[in-house]
């Protein structure tokens, strides 16, 4: 079967291959680490095998959820933040018809995300749709008390239960949170809602293949089965014993962080095709919230080409050389539209007559890669054979390993976030929330 690949020898001439492969026995040691769990923030290792561990009755318990709120809704609105809510929406938008909103008569619910902003419009206006359409509610949290997530359930449960009655909403609502404590967890036992299980060793960024991610993913239709698959096959492939040159976690690991050791500071993660600008943010918050601490870490970059040529293609060509780039490249498309020749010929296409959109946009990415190597551009090249929920799970495994890899090589813990408090602090003290007393008065002094 075909599989994802690993290209870093584009990077070569910047960084020598014995300078990265000089990294193997660093590399190794990290990710065995991973895998006996040696390693900073141990504790939140349940990723690591997780997937090739879910049982037969786990799957079947998920997908009769599935089935039954699929029957009775038009929508399913996922609540949830970052980890929480960025995993399912990069395999939600990857493998969904772009305009499956638009169309009528469709089979599966179209899957809506709430509690990732505290925009009044966003939910102002997710209400007045509501308001005509019949839904279900997947809230996902592990505390119940994150505040854009609780303040999105709060309005949206209490609008639910005024539709249909609180007997009918509570069959509508699942929630996916910790096991046994928590106010989203007491929540739940009191109503009756439908739960699931968070890992309490697995953080959020992480959680995509948990029931965190699972369970709206099979309510919106996604073939969860291929995804864990695809996981467990790069799992198998990065194993703790795997050795480093046929290990392409390892590889990428090693090669972002020799690049890194050279003064690359950014990495933008470039992709060709708009069905993976979720999976680059996803990404963007594995690495940014993993690496970036103690002073340290790359700063993760998007961008989806090749519209952001238009935009950012000047500065990633010719501005300062601090920032290296990691395509994602799909080797098959879903489908084969053919460009057709026009008599007149005024926009001057005709030499591409015949030849379908893809062939076009591979032409493209090789320009582009090209002219950025040409550029100072280090490039590494990850492919994956076509976007299917299958190689979604591959490459989803890959960058958490690569993740937990490239942390510990860094010397950091991948697996804590504890600068995300910082803006909590001020926010709760701003709203004069009980027990923020002293750091309200402190905040209205620098205010002043």
């Amino acid at each position: 079967m075909n599989e994802l690949r690993v290209d870093i020898s584009k990077i070569y001439n910047y960084i020598g291959k014995e300078k990265i492969y000089g990294l193997k026995t660093k590399a190794e040691a990290a990710n065995e680490a991973l895998h006996k769990k040696t390693g900073k923030g141990n504790e939140f290792l349940g990723w690591i095998n997780l997937q090739s561990s879910i049982s037969e009755a786990e799957f079947n318990q998920i997908e009769e959820t599935a089935r039954k709120i699929q029957k009775e809704v038009d929508i399913v609105v996922v609540i949830g933040i970052g980890g929480s809510y960025l995993g399912t929406r990069a395999v939600v938008e990857a493998t969904s018809d772009t305009f499956i909103h638009l169309k009528e008569n469709t089979d599966l619910p179209y899957v809506i995300f709430a509690g990732q902003n505290i925009g009044e419009d966003y939910l102002s206006e997710l209400i007045e749709l509501l308001n005509q359409k019949r839904y279900a509610i997947v809230v996902i949290s592990k505390s119940g008390t994150t505040t854009e997530p609780a303040i999105a359930f709060r309005i949206l449960k209490t609008h639910l239960e005024k539709k249909v009655g609180e007997d009918k909403a509570k069959e509508l609502i699942v929630a996916v949170t910790d096991k046994s404590k928590g106010a989203l967890r007491k929540l739940a036992s009191q109503k009756g809602y439908k739960t699931y299980v968070i890992p309490d060793d697995v953080g959020g960024r992480f959680s995509v293949l948990t029931p965190v991610g699972l369970v709206p993913l099979a309510i919106g239709g996604v073939d969860i089965r291929a995804l864990v698959n695809g996981a467990v096959q790069m799992e198998q492939r990065c194993s703790g014993k795997s050795a480093f040159e046929n290990n392409p976690s390892a590889l990428y690991a090693a090669a972002r962080y020799s690049l890194y050791q050279k003064g690359k500071k950014i990495e933008i993660l470039a992709n060709f095709d708009n069905k993976l600008h979720y999976l680059a943010e996803w990404w963007k918050q594995l690495y940014g919230e993993s690496e970036g601490k103690e002073g340290l870490g790359i700063f993760p970059a998007s961008v989806d080409l090749t519209a952001d040529l238009h935009s950012m293609g000047q500065y990633i060509q010719e501005g300062e050389r601090i920032l290296f780039e990691t395509v994602v490249s799909v080797a098959k498309p879903g489908y084969n539209l053919i460009i057709p020749t026009d008599k007149e010929d005024l926009d001057g296409l005709n030499f591409l007559a015949g030849k379908n959109i893809d062939s076009v946009n591979k032409m493209a990415e090789l320009g582009t890669i090209l002219a950025h190597i040409d550029g100072g551009v280090p490039n590494i090249h990850i492919e994956i054979p076509e976007i299917n929920e299958y190689y979604l799970g591959q490459l989803l495994y890959f960058f958490e390993k690569a993740c937990g890899i490239s942390g510990y090589l860094l010397g950091v813990n991948p697996f804590n976030q504890p600068g995300v408090e910082a803006y909590k602090k001020n926010m709760f003290a701003l709203l004069e929330k009980p027990g923020f007393e002293a750091e309200t008065k402190n905040i209205k002094n620098r205010l002043k």
